[in-house]
């Protein structure tokens, strides 16, 4: 580039961050939800075991409805504080009656249209998930009747307290003869066990497009790769390596084979989407000349040099850590099982499915813009590489000092 070019650049990428700065949103860029896990199953007829595990602090300060002069409130934000997890279950069993009736009016499981009747079995414990700590309710419901299907509901979080924008429900069952999984959320409060298996399949597709289009972060780190593509080659490989690495992982951590903290996870999504956009940066920074970038593009070479690969090398490491952050949204770390299996991998095409739609839609574009205004799509892409790789770094020290 000419002087006069690398000052303009500069420039637009000065505004660029001063705009990402002002205007970057928290560095959780999923927004604040809530997951419950239930796990349901029928020892005998009439009687159905349930074990729920909700986010221990949401739980108190729903159930106290956040009043802070609530004894329940005052204890167990008292033992959250400390971090001590004896005093947390003794806290939820000194207020047993407030925390099981919450639970029990926004969870329940009927059989032919009439409501089973839920007993708690034995105290509350404090077990761990995503370094956070959870509670563990046992409740017994009693059927009235015995019917060939269950339905349950399930409307906990978010409440009054306001802290949570939305919370869904990862609910595994082995009743009426069928196993499987399902997930519940505002838009989706109850399933049957008549459920068909298209029903379970879009409910899982629906959960993985929704955490795509919800996830800024990795629809930012898809934009970065698409902009550092010039041909089409280039981004169905960058694609497919992204994929096959995410796959990886995502299928490890949700099985429970692999764990890795979000403290790491986070932090380094948010620093991949800076560097694959910055790579692109560097690789317009290291042309000569406008000329020899245009030269490049005209040209049309369909193999890859060493920058190349390198740069798949790179996506797919990312790629890898990317999987983990899948894994951390749809919240299910169980034991094998080919119903958790086809769970997953559902979950997974829903995600594929969105990115594909956001390649398809984007590329395009800017391969015409290229092609017809070569100077212009130049730029365009730059612009966009800025953007990201700010808004990327941004995101990191917000990560990393957990702000």
């Amino acid at each position: 580039m000419s002087p006069a070019a690398r000052r303009r650049a500069g420039a637009v990428i000065a505004a660029v961050a001063v705009a990402v700065l002002l205007s970057a949103p928290p560095a959780l860029a999923h927004g604040f939800t809530s997951t419950v896990y239930a796990d349901l199953a029928s020892p005998e007829t009439g009687h159905v075991r349930t074990e729920l595990q909700l986010e221990y602090d949401l739980l108190v300060v729903s159930a106290a409805d956040n009043e802070k002069d609530d004894p329940l409130f005052r204890a167990g934000t008292a033992a959250f504080e400390a971090g001590d997890a004896a005093e947390q279950a003794a806290a939820l069993d000194a207020h047993a009656d407030s925390v099981v009736a919450y639970v029990t009016e926004r969870f329940g499981v009927t059989t032919g249209g009439k409501a089973c009747t839920p007993v708690r079995d034995g105290d509350f414990t404090i077990g761990q998930r995503e370094g956070v700590p959870y509670a563990l309710l046992i409740l017994d419901y009693r059927c009235p009747e015995s019917a060939d299907a269950h339905e349950v509901r399930s409307g906990l979080f978010p409440g009054s307290e306001g802290y949570v924008r939305d919370s869904k429900t990862i609910v595994t069952y082995d009743l009426d003869l069928k196993s499987g999984s399902t997930a519940l959320d505002a838009q989706h409060r109850s399933f049957s066990t008549r459920q068909s298996w298209f029903e379970r399949f879009w409910q899982f597709f629906r959960l993985g497009a929704e955490h795509l289009l919800s996830g800024l972060d990795h629809i930012l780190f898809l934009l970065a790769l698409i902009a550092g593509s010039r041909r089409l080659r280039e981004i169905v490989l960058a694609a497919t390596t992204f994929t096959l690495a995410h796959s990886v992982t995502f299928i490890l951590a949700a099985l429970g084979l692999v764990e890795v903290p979000a403290s790491f996870v986070e932090p380094v999504i948010a620093l991949s989407i800076a560097v694959v956009a910055g790579w692109h940066l560097w690789r317009i920074r290291r042309r000569r000349s406008h000329a020899a970038e245009l030269a490049t593009l005209s040209r049309g070479h369909l193999s890859l040099d060493r920058a190349g690969w390198t740069r798949l090398a790179v996506v797919f490491c990312f790629g890898l850590v990317h999987g983990l952050g899948f894994a951390a949204a749809l919240g299910i770390d169980q034991a094998w099982s080919w119903t958790l299996l086809w769970s997953l991998l559902v979950f997974n095409v829903g995600i594929e499915a969105v990115q594909l739609a956001i390649i398809i839609v984007v590329f395009p574009l800017l391969a015409l813009l290229r092609r017809r205004r070569p100077a212009a799509g130049l730029w365009t892409t730059g612009a966009i590489a800025a953007w990201v790789s700010v808004m990327g770094l941004v995101w990191f020290v917000q990560r990393v000092l957990g702000i």
